[in-house]
């Protein structure tokens, strides 16, 4: 539902010319195309009429490698099967720090199994310090009859990943999110890792991209044009970066990391926080600045951008490419640190703050999000503040706000937002305890 204090001052654009008539208005049958929420009889997830939801995975079964399925899930992917034309492969984040150790993948999670090649966990420990458990989970998905025909660790020895995004080439980039970037036990966090989305179980080899940067990672976003890859960072005075490959079939090759400056303000501050510094939907240019020690070893990186008028952001977090736009939001971004919407128009070279909510439910700690077949973006909630259950809100390429979902379950965020490449299925996480669902229906893209 619109409301009132959506657009501050009362200023209306062009995205919003067609809703203006509701602008303060209960009109919920003009603004969302499904209707209002059902409770769910499960308590798990409140979804609108004509919508339904099928667990898939949950936190503590037993996996197809004998394993069990590790916790905190978080972003996601759906790619179609490479090996089987009615499967799908969703590669699926876990954000594991070493505080969550006992949610990791095995029945001792203070000491690597026996049977897992060391080679094959990025942190494995040693004596006197614990392994990391983060990583990644593949889930074979059969879209014909609808059950999970493999599950299996696939990425492991990671810190805390949270989300990440896809490739031009169909694979998965997963973020590292560590609370410290600086190791104390003999080797660095703070890296992106790509990964396979294929059937074959088995855990695969860890290798850090380090041209992109050691920081606390968001996601990432591929424009499949220019091939240049937009990464978010969850601090409060984060950057937004840019990574401009040599070789975009092999990232390992390196390239360039680059930070957004805004032409017309030298290290500008987007967050609005203290002064309305950045207008809504009002176009700025933008340029990059090279940074020449992506390895940070200080975790200093945002601050050698802002040295050189790098723009300043409230915790960027889900990052997604839609044509010529990369969409990301920030957690904490305006006056009321409740959230903000942004895009870059990588064609003009422009960026804009498309939605920034103040004291109003339609969208409060924005994280992972995606964009649909017909160009609405959903975006997960993380209500840490405990501003009522977290829900799965969606931007209307038209303007309009709705919700299509709500943790009907506890407080926990929603994670891991993803289409199936046909757009039929939208795949979603709760991530505490540990859900990932399925949910299918009327969706107006599909006639």
């Amino acid at each position: 539902m619109l409301r009132r204090k959506f657009l501050k001052s009362g200023l209306i654009t062009s995205a919003f010319l067609g809703m203006s008539q509701h602008l303060g208005q209960s009109k919920p049958e003009s603004v969302c195309p499904y209707g209002k929420l059902v409770p769910d009889p499960e308590g798990l997830l409140n979804l609108p009429k004509g919508f339904s939801y099928q667990v898939i995975s949950r936190l503590g079964n037993r996996m197809s490698d004998g394993y069990k399925v590790p916790g905190q899930f978080d972003g996601m992917a759906a790619f179609q099967s490479r090996e089987n034309p009615d499967h799908l492969v969703l590669v699926r984040n876990h954000e594991i720090g070493i505080q969550f150790l006992h949610l990791g993948p095995f029945d001792n999670n203070a000491f690597l199994p026996s049977e897992i090649d060391r080679s094959l966990s990025y942190d494995p420990g040693r004596i006197g310090f614990p392994q990391f458990v983060g990583g990644t989970t593949n889930i074979v998905y059969n879209t014909k009859t609808k059950q999970v025909e493999k599950e299996f660790l696939s990425l492991l020895g990671t810190d805390r990943n949270c989300a990440g995004g896809v490739t031009p080439r169909e694979t998965w980039i997963t973020c590292e999110e560590p609370i410290d970037t600086q190791s104390e036990l003999g080797v660095h966090h703070g890296y992106c890792f790509e990964v396979s989305p294929t059937e074959q179980m088995g855990l695969q080899k860890p290798e850090p991209i380090t041209a992109m940067g050691r920081f606390r990672h968001e996601a990432i976003a591929v424009d499949p044009q220019s091939h240049y890859v937009y990464l978010t960072e969850d601090r409060h005075e984060g950057a937004l970066y840019r990574f401009r490959p040599i070789d975009p079939h092999n990232y390992h090759r390196g390239g360039v990391l680059e930070a957004l400056v805004v032409k017309e303000h030298r290290t500008f501050d987007t967050r609005n926080w203290q002064a309305p510094l950045m207008s809504l939907q009002k176009p700025y240019t933008y340029d990059w600045v090279e940074l020449t020690e992506p390895e940070s070893p200080k975790d200093d990186l945002r601050f050698q951008a802002a040295d050189k008028g790098g723009a300043i952001f409230a915790r960027a977090e889900g990052c997604w490419c839609d044509g010529d736009k990369i969409w990301f939001a920030c957690t904490n971004g305006g006056p009321t640190k409740q959230a903000q919407l942004f895009y870059l128009n990588t064609k003009q070279q422009t960026l804009h703050l498309f939605l920034q909510p103040e004291g109003d439910d339609l969208l409060t700690n924005a994280d992972n999000l995606t964009v649909a077949p017909n160009s609405d973006v959903f975006i997960c909630e993380d209500r840490a503040s405990g501003a009522g259950p977290s829900k799965l809100q969606v931007v209307s390429a038209k303007g309009a706000c709705y919700t299509l979902a709500e943790n009907a379950l506890n407080s926990s965020e929603l994670a891991g937002a993803c289409f199936s490449p046909d757009g039929r299925t939208l795949f979603l996480n709760i991530q505490t305890p540990g859900y990932t669902v399925a949910i299918n229906g009327p969706w107006p893209w599909l006639g």
